[in-house]
C-alpha cells in the first residue's frame, strides 16, 4: 500500500519538477514566454530565485523519495532471483532401477 502511494507521488514529483526546470529562464527564451508577465505573481524580483527554490525543494523531495521507493523495494525482495531458481527446481534424483543381486562377496 505504501509502495504504491509513493510510486505515485513520485509520477507526480517528476512531472511537477520537469514543468519547473522548463519555465526557468535560460539563454534562449524556452516555455517561460508562454506563463505571461509572472512578475506581478512572484514579487519583484520575478519567477527567477522562486523558481530556482522551487526546483531545488522539488528535486530535493524526489531524491529522497526515490531513495526511500530503493529502500522498501529491497526489504520486500529479500530473496535473490538464485535463491527462487534453486527451490524451483529441486532435481531429484532418479531411484536405482537395478535388483539387488543374490550373489554374496565370500571370499575375505
Amino acid at each position: 500500500m505504501t509502495t504504491s502511494f509513493l510510486l505515485i507521488v513520485q509520477i507526480v514529483l517528476v512531472i511537477v519538477l520537469t514543468i519547473a526546470v522548463l519555465l526557468q529562464k535560460s539563454s534562449s527564451i524556452g516555455l517561460g514566454a508562454y506563463s505571461g508577465s509572472n512578475e506581478s505573481v512572484f514579487g519583484a524580483k520575478g519567477p527567477n530565485s522562486f523558481l530556482a527554490k522551487a526546483t531545488f525543494f522539488i528535486g530535493f523531495l524526489f531524491v529522497v523519495n526515490t531513495i526511500t521507493l530503493g529502500y522498501m523495494y529491497s526489504q520486500a525482495n529479500n530473496e535473490s532471483v538464485v535463491d527462487n531458481l534453486v527451490e524451483s527446481t529441486n532435481i531429484i534424483a532418479p531411484a536405482a532401477t537395478t535388483a539387488p543381486t543374490s550373489e554374496t562377496n565370500t571370499s575375505k
